[in-house]
C-alpha cells in the first residue's frame, strides 16, 4: 500500500467517513458547479449562471447513490463562465480558451484520485459541458457515464432567454420601452436552474452526448429541478457502478460510429455552429480522426432536420419541450427509419444505440411525457420532432452550409437553417449583395446598429475577432440584427463565431483569419460583397466582387484591424498552441505531439545558431 494510499484513509476519516467503510470502491463525480446554495435554494453567493446553479443537486443524488451501494463517493468542481453574461465584454476574449483549460484540470483531478474506479461527469452549459466531455473522452481507460444539467423551464409571458440579450439594442433605437425592458430582463428565467430555453451550444451539447453514448437515453435537455432531472443522476450513479462491474470503459464506447452519430444528430436537430469546434475537440482527446470541414458538409446534406425548436423554427418550441415530444431517443428513432446511424455503437446504458431505441419504442416514459406535452401545453409532440416526410412540408432546412470564395478561401460557414424566410427565395437560395461597412471591433459594431449607421442592405465585415485573439462569440451583434426592425436585410461577415442561438445571414468562421492574413483583412468600406448560399443543396460562396484573389493579397491590411490590448497572455498563448494544432477547423485542440516536436526543432534551430 503506497503512503499515499494510506495517507488518503487518514483524511477521509477526518472528514468523517466512517472508518468501517474504508474499502468500498471509490467514484469520482467532477461538475461545473458555480455559486453558494442554500439548502432551500436561496442565493449566498450568486453563480456566473443557472446552467450550474442547481447542478450541485445532481451531485448530491448521485452521491447518495454511491453510498448506498456501499461506494464511496468524491467530489471535485471546475466552474465554468457564461458566454451570455460576458457577450461585449472583455470576459469573451477567454471564453473559448477556457474550455481546454477545463478540461485540462478535470482530467488532472482525475488522476489525482488515483484509487477512482470510475468517473461521472455533471455539467450543462456552452463551454463547461465541451469541456467535461474532453476530459471524459480523454479518460478510456476508466468507465465514464455524463450527466447532462438539464435546461431551464419556458417563462410564461415572457421573451426567452435569448431574445432578452438584445433589450440593450432594442431600446437604444427606441423600439422598445424602459418598462418593457426591465419586466423582460426579470422574468426570462422561467426556473432558477438549468440551460438556456433554444438550441444553442449548451443544449446542443447535451444532445450531442447522448448521441456520443456517454449519457443515458433521454438524458438530455431534462428540466433542471425536476424528479425526473434528478432521477436521470441516480440512474447514472448505477450504469457507471455497472459499466466498472463489467470491465466496460470509455475506449469501448467512443468509436468513429458514435462520432458518426454525434454529427448526424446535430444536424438533425438544428444545432449551434460551435459544436464545428467542439466535436473536433473531442474526438481528438479520444485518440479519434477529427472530422473536416468536408465531413461536416457530407453529413449535413444527407441529413434533414427534424426539430423544431429555438431559434430555428419554424414554431419556435423551447428545449424543453423537445424533451418531453422525446428527446434524443425520438429524433433518432426517425434517423433509423432513414438508415443514418451506426446502430451498433455501444452506449453507457450498456446496450447498443439500436437496443436503446427498441427499449424506447415501447417504454411508459415515452407514452407518459408525449401525453404530458399535450397535456400542459396542447402541443402535439409530432409537431416538435417530426418524421422526415412531415418536416419537408414544414419547410424545415438542413442546419449548417459550408461556403468558399475570394474571402474565404479555406472555408466559412453559416446557419442557413436559422437565415429568415422571407429572405429565401422560392428556389431556397440567398442572395444579398451590398457595400462593405468594415469594423476592427464589435465594439465599433454594436454601436454602428444601436445609432442606426448600418443601413438595410449593407454587408458587416466584422475582422480582427478570430482564433488569434480567443475566437470571442459576437451574439450582440448576431441576435441585435435579428430583433431590430429591418436586421434580417443587412449580412455579417466575421472571422470569429457565433453564438449557438445566432440566427440571420451571419457568416463565420471564415478562414484564413485577418490575423493570419486572410483577405477578410483587407476588405474596404463600399466594397461590393456578394453571398451566395443555397440553403438546400448547402453550399455557397462570398466574395468581394470586382476584385480577384491577387487584387486582395495585394491590398494592404485594412487600418482598422488593429491588436486589442485586452487579450491577456494566457489567451495569446492558447492562440498560438492550438493554431499549432489545427487551428478552428481542427477544433482549436492542443495537438501535444506537434506542439512538442514544432518547439524541439524551433529551440534547436536557435542553439545552432547561438553554436555558429
Amino acid at each position: 500500500m503506497s503512503s499515499g494510499e494510506l495517507f488518503g484513509w487518514t483524511q477521509n476519516a477526518g472528514m468523517g467517513w466512517e472508518p468501517a467503510r474504508l474499502l468500498g470502491k471509490q467514484f469520482l463525480v467532477l461538475s461545473t458547479q458555480g455559486g453558494i446554495r442554500a439548502p432551500d435554494g436561496a442565493p449566498i453567493a450568486l453563480g456566473y449562471h443557472t446552467g450550474h446553479w442547481e447542478v450541485g443537486l445532481l451531485m448530491e443524488e448521485a452521491a447518495r447513490t454511491f453510498t448506498a451501494s456501499g461506494a464511496i463517493p468524491f467530489a471535485g468542481y471546475v466552474s465554468d463562465p457564461c458566454d451570455g453574461r460576458t457577450n461585449g465584454t472583455v470576459g469573451m476574449l477567454d471564453s473559448l480558451a477556457y474550455r481546454n483549460d477545463a478540461a485540462i484540470v478535470f482530467r488532472r483531478l482525475i488522476r489525482s484520485l488515483p484509487t477512482r474506479r470510475g468517473v461521472l461527469g455533471v455539467a450543462t452549459c456552452d463551454k463547461g459541458l465541451p469541456a467535461m466531455m474532453m476530459a471524459l473522452a480523454g479518460s478510456l481507460d476508466l468507465p465514464t457515464v455524463l450527466v447532462p444539467g438539464g435546461v431551464t423551464l419556458l417563462a410564461e409571458e415572457a421573451e426567452d432567454t435569448a431574445k432578452v440579450q438584445t433589450l440593450a439594442a432594442r431600446f437604444a433605437r427606441g423600439e422598445v420601452t424602459l418598462d418593457h425592458a426591465a419586466e423582460m430582463g426579470c422574468r426570462a428565467c422561467g426556473s432558477p436552474g438549468g440551460g438556456c430555453q433554444f438550441m444553442g451550444t449548451a443544449a446542443t451539447s447535451q444532445v450531442v452526448a447522448e448521441a456520443l453514448g456517454l449519457a443515458l437515453p433521454h438524458g438530455a435537455l431534462s428540466p433542471s429541478g425536476a424528479e425526473i432531472w434528478r432521477d436521470l443522476a441516480r440512474r447514472s450513479a448505477h450504469a457507471l457502478m455497472a459499466l466498472e462491474r463489467r470491465g466496460v470503459t470509455t475506449r469501448d464506447l467512443l468509436t468513429d460510429d458514435s462520432l458518426h452519430n454525434a454529427m448526424v444528430l446535430h444536424a438533425a436537430v438544428g444545432g449551434s455552429t460551435n459544436l464545428v469546434l467542439h466535436v473536433p475537440a473531442i474526438a481528438h482527446a479520444a485518440g479519434l480522426r477529427r472530422p473536416t470541414v468536408d465531413d461536416w458538409a457530407r453529413i449535413n446534406a444527407l441529413v434533414p432536420r427534424l426539430v423544431d425548436v429555438l431559434p430555428n423554427g419554424p414554431r419556435h418550441y423551447a428545449t424543453v419541450q423537445v424533451f418531453l415530444a422525446g428527446g434524443v431517443p425520438e429524433v433518432m428513432l426517425h434517423l433509423r427509419e432513414l438508415g443514418l446511424l451506426r446502430l451498433g455503437a455501444r452506449t453507457v446504458s450498456g446496450r447498443t444505440v439500436g437496443e436503446n431505441l427498441e427499449w424506447w419504442e415501447r417504454n411508459e416514459r415515452r407514452r407518459r411525457l408525449r401525453d404530458k406535452l399535450q397535456q400542459l401545453d396542447r402541443i402535439d409532440p409530432d409537431d416538435v420532432i417530426l418524421s422526415a416526410g412531415r418536416a419537408r412540408e414544414r419547410g424545415l432546412t438542413s442546419t449548417v452550409t459550408f461556403l468558399r470564395g475570394n474571402l474565404a478561401p479555406e472555408g466559412a460557414l453559416v446557419k442557413s437553417t436559422a437565415i429568415a424566410p422571407q429572405a429565401v427565395g422560392p428556389d431556397g437560395v440567398y442572395l444579398h449583395e451590398g457595400p462593405a461597412r468594415v469594423f476592427g471591433s464589435e465594439h465599433a459594431a454594436i454601436e454602428a446598429i444601436k445609432t442606426g449607421a448600418v443601413q438595410p442592405g449593407d454587408v458587416m465585415v466584422l475582422i480582427g475577432i478570430g482564433p488569434g485573439i480567443g475566437m470571442p462569440e459576437t451574439y450582440q451583434i448576431t441576435s441585435a440584427l435579428k430583433h431590430v426592425k429591418d436586421g434580417h436585410r443587412i449580412a455579417l461577415v466575421t472571422d470569429g463565431r457565433f453564438s449557438g442561438v445566432s440566427t440571420g445571414a451571419c457568416i463565420g468562421h471564415v478562414s484564413p483569419e485577418a490575423w493570419a492574413g486572410g483577405p477578410i483583412g483587407r476588405v474596404r468600406d463600399g466594397d461590393r460583397v456578394r453571398l451566395r448560399i443555397d440553403t438546400r443543396r448547402l453550399e455557397g460562396t462570398v466574395d468581394v466582387v470586382g476584385v480577384d484573389a491577387g487584387g486582395l493579397a495585394a491590398r494592404s491590411p485594412n487600418p482598422a484591424l488593429r491588436p486589442d490590448a485586452r487579450v491577456s497572455a494566457d489567451t495569446r498563448l492558447w492562440a498560438a498552441l492550438q493554431d499549432a494544432s489545427g487551428g478552428s477547423w481542427g477544433g482549436c485542440v492542443y495537438d501535444a505531439e506537434r506542439i512538442i516536436g514544432l518547439l524541439g526543432r524551433a529551440l534547436a534551430a536557435e542553439r545552432g545558431s547561438f553554436g555558429a
